[in-house]
C-alpha cells in the first residue's frame, strides 16, 4: 500500500511499513530536529512541515498511519487530554479524511489515554470513526514482544474495506516467557529520576524510554550491569531499543543540539511493532470471535476491543502478540555507557529511604557500591549499609 505518515517524527511507523513492503508517498513533521532526520532517509519523499496547513492527502494514499502528539496524554506529560493543543492536532486527521476517505488509518498513542478522564480521548477516536463508516480495532501492544524494552502503546486501526481490522490487530497472541533472571548474571534497567513511587523497572530489559524535555534535556534510563556498574545507555543503542540502526537520529544534530536526539527516540513509534502490523495489513490473520465480551456501558476501557460496524465489544487479549527471540539486555549493547554519577545515584538512594518500593534482593547494596566507587577517587570510601543478602 501507498502510506502517509502524519505527525512522522522519526519515522518509525514508516519504516515498520517499508519493511513489510508498504510504501511511504508522504511524510508531515513539524520540528526541525526530526524534519532533518526524515530528509535524511527519505529524500524523495514529499515533507510539508504543518498538518494544520496540509489541505488533501495524495490521491495514491491507501493508508494513513500517525502517531499523533502524546504531551497532552501520557502520564508524564501535562494530561490535558485529546483537547490539548498538542494531542488535539488529530483532529486534523479527520479533516483530511473528510476530504478523501482512505481505506485504512492507524494510529498510534500511549496507553495512558485509556484511563486518562475516564478515556474520553478514545471516545473522540471511536465516535469520530463511526461517524464516517469506519470498523475499527485497537489493542495495548508491547514493545517488549520484539525487543529488550518494556513500553505499552495503543494501536488503533480502522477500516471502511471488508477486511476485519481485527484480523490484523487481535489475531496473534502469546504467552512471553517468563525471565529467570539474577543480578549477578542480567541486566535491569530503571529509572533513576525515579525511587518515591512510579519505580520504572525491568529485568533483562529497560522501562519505556522517555522523550525527556522538549528544551533537550535527556531522560535516559539506567541500568544495572551484570558486573555492578551502573550506566546510562549510549543514545546510539538508545535507538537500537526501538528497533532503529545506530545513528539514525544523528542528522539532527545539524540543526539542533544532540540531547534532542533523546527527545527524537523517545517519542518513536518501535519499528519492530510497526512491522509486525504492517505485515498482518499485507496479510490479515483470523480472528477467533469467542474472545467478543460485553463492554458494560460507563466500565474503563479496556486493553483492546473492536467495533464490528453494529456494536462495540471489549476483548480478552494480551498485549503480546509474538515473541521475537533477542539476546540479552547485556548482550544487547553495543556501545559504552556513560556511569551513572555518585550524585545521581545517592539521590536515588535517598528517595528509595523514602518510600515503600520494594526492591529485589542485593539491588540497592548494588548501587550503594557503585555510589562508593565513583566516589572514592582522592578520598574514603563512604560506609556501604548491608541492606539485604546478594
Amino acid at each position: 500500500m501507498q502510506v502517509a505518515g502524519l505527525f512522522a517524527g522519526i519515522g518509525g511507523f514508516e519504516l515498520g511499513m517499508e519493511s513489510a513492503g508498504h510504501r511511504t508517498s508522504l511524510l508531515c513533521e513539524i520540528w526541525a530536529p526530526a524534519r532533518a532526520v526524515l530528509a535524511a532517509h527519505y529524500p524523495n519523499v514529499p515533507l510539508p512541515p504543518d498538518i494544520v496547513d496540509l489541505t488533501e492527502l495524495p490521491p495514491e494514499v491507501e493508508a494513513v498511519v500517525a502517531g499523533f502528539p502524546c504531551q497532552d496524554l501520557s502520564q508524564a506529560g501535562m494530561t490535558a487530554g485529546i483537547g490539548g493543543k498538542r494531542s488535539g492536532l488529530v483532529g486534523h486527521v479527520f479533516r483530511l479524511l473528510d476530504k478523501r476517505r482512505t481505506p485504512w488509518v492507524v494510529l498510534e498513542n500511549v496507553s495512558f489515554m485509556l484511563h486518562l478522564d475516564s478515556g474520553r480521548g478514545l471516545r473522540a477516536l471511536m465516535d469520530a470513526f463511526e461517524q464516517r463508516g469506519y470498523r475499527w480495532a485497537y489493542r495495548v501492544v508491547n514493545s517488549l514482544a520484539f525487543l529488550p524494552q518494556r513500553r505499552e502503546r495503543v494501536l488503533f486501526v480502522a477500516t471502511t474495506t471488508d477486511v476485519d481490522p481485527a484480523s490484523l490487530l487481535l489475531a496473534d497472541e502469546i504467552d512471553p516467557p517468563e525471565p529467570s533472571t539474577s543480578l549477578s548474571t542480567h541486566a535491569h534497567g530503571f529509572y533513576w529520576t525515579e525511587g518515591i513511587r512510579g519505580l520504572g523497572w525491568a529485568r533483562d530489559a529497560i522501562p519505556t524510554l522517555k522523550n525527556g524535555s522538549t528544551i533537550g534535556i535527556a531522560s535516559p534510563p539506567a541500568i544495572l550491569l551484570p558486573s555492578g556498574r551502573v550506566v546510562t545507555p549510549d543514545i546510539r543503542d538508545a535507538e537500537r531499543l526501538q528497533g532503529f540502526e545506530a545513528g539514525w537520529t544523528e542528522p539532527a544534530t545539524a540543526v539542533g543540539r544532540g540531547s534532542f536526539r533523546w527527545s527524537l527516540v523517545g517519542n518513536a513509534v518501535t519499528v519492530p511493532v510497526a512491522k509486525w502490523l504492517g505485515e498482518r495489513l499485507a496479510e490479515p490473520g483470523f480472528y477467533e470471535r469467542d474472545r467478543d465480551c460485553e463492554l458494560a456501558a460507563g466500565a474503563r476501557w479496556p486493553k483492546a476491543a473492536r467495533f464490528d460496524g453494529d456494536r462495540r465489544r471489549r476483548v480478552e487479549i494480551g498485549v503480546f502478540p509474538v515473541w521475537r527471540e533477542r539476546p540479552p539486555l547485556a548482550d544487547f549493547l553495543r556501545y559504552e555507557g556513560k556511569d551513572l554519577s555518585a550524585r545521581a545515584t545517592r539521590g536515588f538512594l535517598s528517595r528509595t529511604e523514602r518510600s515503600s518500593l520494594r526492591f529485589p534482593p542485593g539491588f540497592l547494596n548494588r548501587l550503594y557500591r557503585h555510589a562508593a566507587v565513583r566516589e572514592s577517587t582522592g578520598a574514603a570510601k563512604p560506609k556501604i549499609p548491608v541492606l539485604a543478602a546478594e
